[in-house]
């Protein structure tokens, strides 16, 4: 099984409650605070969607983490160049393939919440979007996660409904070994000509302020 799982925003130059206020104040929706990824230097706050998915915003920690992990770097070098969509990150049941097609392991990530719960999950990929931010890195959540999964944090009020992604269809689709580059029922993706840096270009949600394109 593959689905899309998340999308992430950097933090801009203004900070991670500026940033917070201007996307939930375009949404017209509530964010749940999130918390601090120890291992990767980061922390986050957390838009719920509909069909378990989510948003992330994002921000890097100055934090020895920050500088080794890959994702911290991610994160960094995003909003070094003023913030934005960072990456896509898809949902699979068996990361071991693309640790094989990779020729490395996948990374355990983790946050812990105020009452001593642990979320965790193994992640992989993070060291491709930084070469070429088109194709999404991939994540599988352990095992005990359903519950604690960010989408679950609150009541949604809105749905991912597309992406727009300057890149090559045929490149992500090799990237995720599979036919099709959007293998996702419930997500569009609106592939553009890059005229410059690939990557995501916008996100599409349907929202109580009616359809909202950031």
């Amino acid at each position: 099984m593959m689905r899309l799982d998340h999308v992430s925003y950097a933090v801009g130059p203004d900070g991670m409650q500026a940033t917070v206020d201007r996307i939930v104040d375009a949404l017209g929706v509530e964010r749940v605070k999130g918390g601090i990824h120890p291992r990767f230097g980061t922390r986050n706050a957390i838009i719920p969607l509909t069909n378990r998915q989510y948003l992330e915003i994002v921000e890097v920690l100055d934090h020895p983490s920050a500088d080794k992990a890959p994702f911290g770097q991610a994160v960094r070098n995003r909003s070094l160049i003023g913030g934005g969509w960072m990456g896509w990150c898809v949902t699979v049941d068996d990361l071991s393939p693309f640790e094989k097609r990779l020729g490395r392991q996948s990374v355990v990530g983790n946050r812990k919440f105020p009452d001593g719960t642990e979320l965790t999950w193994q992640q992989i990929g993070i060291k491709g979007l930084i070469a070429d931010p088109q194709v999404p890195y991939l994540l599988r959540w352990d095992e005990g996660s359903e519950e604690l999964h960010p989408s679950q944090a609150m009541a949604p009020e809105a749905e991912l409904m597309r992406l727009s992604i300057a890149g090559s269809p045929d490149r992500v689709a090799e990237w995720l070994g599979c036919p099709d580059a959007d293998p996702f029922e419930d997500v569009d993706v609106e592939w553009v000509a890059p005229s410059g840096t690939p990557g995501i270009m916008s996100v599409t949600f349907r929202t109580p302020r009616g359809e909202v394109t950031i």
